[in-house]
């Protein structure tokens, strides 16, 4: 699919034209300048021809500050791999020195460019986008991004440039991947070695990324879509406004994610708030990976993974189905232990034992661990306890037996465990359902 881009200096609406075209809130929109700091990347169909969308950071290219730097650099990354380019002025404020300067970044730029005035929203502002016509540009699109207005008509102007779509529904199945921790762990960090390339921004000021941005991944001829998320603080220390959608859409992305991958720091160890993420992936049933960052700055110390083990066994009882590894993001090795990872929770999650074996092996079980007992009195329905999976994505199956209320946890926690020992299931959670039959 093309990729358009769309740019333009701080706060001229990026953001919110990158919702109004995919036509929900993708993006975060705040009156702030610079909300937006990594590409954020999205699937747009438009008259049944598909495209993806990007919006980008403001370009400032006078500016020398830290951040908005890497902002910048986004944003010129954005336009190189760009196959379209929107070029968004603000109306209102008129043609400025940062909008000739972003002109002449494009100057030598051959891909096809639009010139999108933005807030103009009402009869009266149509004689503001005269003054746009400075720039050079053959044709003008003015529009609302905030009401819709004229947007459709700068769609029409792209349609001719998007080829008819003939991968219909392909990302959707490809494995989807949320890279999850707290904030300030290398979740970023770990997207751009993954990518081999400055995909998201990365800082060491905690709470740099706020969008959860995807990105498509190849890797030894298999495609996966990886998704950075914001770093979830606790509750009481999250700040109202950006932070708290921020979060939000970190959570939600583990919910439309297949596998996440809870990075842990290997210096400061296992916390509270640790314990608290992995709780979401387990309420959401996703599958997990845990990845303890940062361990290049420990492997010295004997006792520290002794340390880290004892940490895991106290704090995630309900996470030891999770496999575990040690590395360092940037690190190539650490790749090397990832994606084998990642394959093997992700077929897990998604495998499915026919009807025929669930029941030889459930027969063979009940010879040595019959159901729990009822009133006092062996059960009768052993021979006739049935058992198949319903569901996959985590895979769930349902035990049918006379009395299903007699089936105690403890007794599904057992059966659980032999299913994990004759199937394996590594990496991903499984439910079972006790019914009357």
């Amino acid at each position: 699919m093309p990729l358009v881009a769309i740019i333009g200096r701080p706060n001229v609406g990026k953001s919110t034209l990158f919702n109004k075209i995919l036509g929900v809130k993708t993006a975060i929109v705040d009156d702030v300048p610079g909300v937006t700091r990594d590409r954020n990347y999205a699937d747009a169909v438009y008259r049944e021809r598909k495209f993806r969308l990007v919006d980008t950071g403001g370009l400032d290219l006078s500016t020398s500050d830290g951040m908005l730097s890497l902002i910048r650099r986004q944003s010129e990354l954005a336009i190189a791999e760009a196959d379209i380019l929107i070029f968004l002025l603000d109306g209102r404020s008129g043609l400025t020195p940062p909008d000739h300067e972003v002109m002449r970044l494009l100057r030598g730029v051959t891909k096809p460019i639009f010139y999108a005035v933005n807030k103009i929203d009402t009869p009266k502002a149509d004689p503001l986008v005269a003054d746009f016509y400075q720039l050079g540009a053959d044709e003008l699109y003015p529009l609302s991004a905030e009401h819709g207005i004229g947007v459709a008509e700068l769609l029409d102007a792209l349609y001719p440039l998007l080829p008819p779509a003939d991968q219909a529904g392909e990302l959707a199945q490809l494995p989807r991947i949320a890279i999850v921790g707290r904030p300030n762990v290398g979740k970023s960090t770990l997207i751009n070695a993954v990518m081999g390339e400055e995909r998201v921004v990365v800082s060491d000021v905690p709470g740099t990324t706020r969008d959860p941005i995807d990105s498509l991944v190849t890797h030894n001829g298999k495609r996966y879509v990886f998704t950075d998320t914001a770093g979830i603080r606790r509750r009481g220390r999250i700040d109202r406004g950006i932070e708290g959608y921020s979060v939000m859409r970190s959570l939600r992305a583990i919910g439309r994610s297949d596998v996440a991958v809870l990075l842990l720091d290997g210096v400061e160890g296992v916390t509270e708030q640790d314990t608290k993420i992995a709780g979401a992936i387990l309420k959401q049933g996703r599958a997990c990976a845990l990845l303890v960052n940062k361990w290049d700055l420990r492997a010295g110390d004997a006792e520290a993974r002794k340390e880290y083990e004892r940490e895991f066994n106290r704090r995630f009882p309900f996470l030891t189905w999770a496999p575990v590894f040690y590395g360092a993001a940037a690190k190539p090795d650490s790749l090397r232990q990832l994606f084998p990872q990642i394959d093997e929770a992700y077929g897990s999650f998604t495998k499915r034992v026919p009807t025929g074996q669930l029941n030889q092996f459930l027969q063979e079980l009940l010879i040595t661990h019959p159901l729990p007992v009822r009133k006092g009195k062996p059960s009768k329905v052993t021979k006739s306890a049935f058992m198949t999976q319903v569901a996959t994505k985590p895979p769930v199956f349902a035990l049918f037996v006379g009395h299903p209320q007699d089936i105690t946890p403890s007794y599904l926690k057992f059966l659980e465990s032999r299913l994990r020992e004759t199937y394996g299931f590594s990496g991903t959670p499984i439910r079972i359902l006790a019914r009357k039959k």
